[in-house]
């Protein structure tokens, strides 16, 4: 029976790639208010296409963009809810872009585009999974329930909001989410660990105005060289971070998966080459891996202040901002890790100026057991749909539903993704291998059997 959806998905596949373009020809901006009207046209769509599939769908609205949900039941009375988002990344800089970002371009079993694989690609794998078993079986193997939020990309509540005011109608015994990758173009890979996060910006205020640099110049602080001297005493030239306290409760890696990193082989000279740079950097004592995957961060996102306009302005700047991301591992609580850094800012910062610090937000890391049924399950499911063994990795990202669904539903959750780090996600030229979507597709067939 298997072998038949499978079929299914081998003779439709030129009509799931032109469906799949459709839905990526909506620009889901949600960080955008003028593409408000493209992003709930894009949901209205899912909608649509979800009803025609024979499935109960409907847009949910409190706040924010909408959520489509979409069910359908099945031979067993298990539920398996998926995951995903139909809204994207601005397309900036556009110059960049080789082709139109929504315009969905096919190059070399490639397909360029916005949402290609961030995460309309790998949505869509699953929802033609289920096209397939419908129409060969004529019913799912489990019950199934969509949940696409459209607002993953800017950091909106209406998601978390409904899970918690709805977790008992949500009740299911699996989550599967495919936002994440493989560990290579040929190897399948189930995600057992994602790092958390707490983003933060923070100010420096100087005089009332920018002001002349020779008149003023050895007498006032400058705020973007203080703001300099304030990150150079948050993070190490190794990049160690120096908070002090920051790395009280990091849980150590399990010799398992210590091994589990060493056997994938990581090539560090082959990463520096795709980010053309001159070698890897990164805190001492540690793998690459390791610290991708296991290790915390500080990262500055951006530093704003100041003349940024051609040819010289001698100015002393009125004020410097900082934008800073902190990657966190287990067992390492967002909150605390928010008021030590904010502690050792404060204490580093001199009188000399104004320190604002307006907010921040913040999601927890979280470490999968390997060892449950519906991991096994997924890694078999893979095993069949890509013919080859899946590995366990841990993702350097964060994908804050993640923990929402884990205190909510209480309930396993499976991280499948079938795009890859390189496919340049947020980036311009986005892209997704086409056969990584058809054999993406045959997996979650055979996850649905499964579970």
């Amino acid at each position: 029976m298997a072998d038949r959806a499978e079929a299914h998905i081998d003779a439709n596949q030129s009509r799931f790639i032109e469906e799949l373009k459709q839905f990526m020809r909506f620009p889901s901006v949600s960080a955008q208010r003028a593409r408000d009207k493209d992003t709930r046209a894009c949901a209205e769509w899912l909608v649509e296409h979800f009803r025609k599939l024979g499935l109960e769908a409907q847009l949910i609205d409190i706040g924010g963009q909408p959520i489509v949900r979409a069910a359908a039941k099945g031979k067993k009375s298990r539920r398996v809810l998926i995951y995903g988002h139909y809204d994207v990344q601005p397309e900036d800089p556009l110059a960049e872009w080789k082709t139109p970002p929504f315009e969905p371009t096919i190059r070399d079993g490639i397909l360029y585009g916005r949402g290609a694989t961030d995460d309309k690609g790998q949505v869509f794998a699953h929802i033609k999974a289920i096209e397939s078993l419908l129409a060969t079986e004529g019913e799912l193997p489990c019950e199934v329930m969509f949940l696409l939020e459209g607002e993953e990309e800017s950091g909106g509540d209406a998601l978390p909001r409904y899970v918690r005011q709805a977790r008992e109608e949500l009740a299911c015994d699996a989550v599967v989410i495919s936002d994440s990758t493989m560990y290579d173009a040929n190897t399948p890979a189930i995600t057992n660990g994602l790092r958390g996060i707490f983003t933060f910006e923070f100010t420096v205020k100087g005089p009332s105005s920018d002001v002349h640099s020779g008149a003023y110049g050895g007498a006032i602080a400058n705020p973007a060289m203080v703001v300099a001297q304030i990150l150079a005493a948050c993070v190490s030239p190794e990049g160690k971070v120096l908070v002090p306290h920051f790395y009280d409760d990091v849980a150590p890696l399990e010799d398992w998966e210590r091994e589990n990193f060493r056997k994938l082989g990581f090539d560090d000279q082959a990463l520096a080459r795709e980010l053309s740079i001159p070698r890897l950097h990164g805190e001492a004592g540690y793998s690459t891996l390791e610290r991708l995957w296991a290790r915390p961060t500080f990262e500055v996102n951006g530093v704003l202040g100041g003349y940024q306009g051609q040819g010289a302005k001698t100015i002393i700047p009125a004020s410097a901002t900082a934008k800073v991301s902190v990657r966190l591992v287990p067992h390492q609580d967002p909150a605390r890790i928010r008021d030590l850094v904010f502690e050792h800012i404060r204490g580093v910062c001199p009188d000399t100026v104004r320190l604002e610090i307006p907010g921040c937000a913040m999601s927890p890391p979280v470490l999968f057991d390997v060892n449950t049924p519906v991991i096994r399950a997924a890694q078999e499911a893979l095993r069949k749909g890509f013919g080859r063994e899946a590995v366990f990795i841990r993702c350097g990202g964060s994908i804050p539903v993640v923990s929402t669904f884990v205190e909510q539903l209480r309930c396993p959750v499976v991280l499948m993704g079938f795009g890859l780090d390189s496919d340049h996600p947020h980036g311009p030229n986005e892209h997704f291998s086409l056969d990584s979507f058809i054999r993406g597709a045959k997996a979650a067939v055979h996850l649905l059997r499964a579970i």
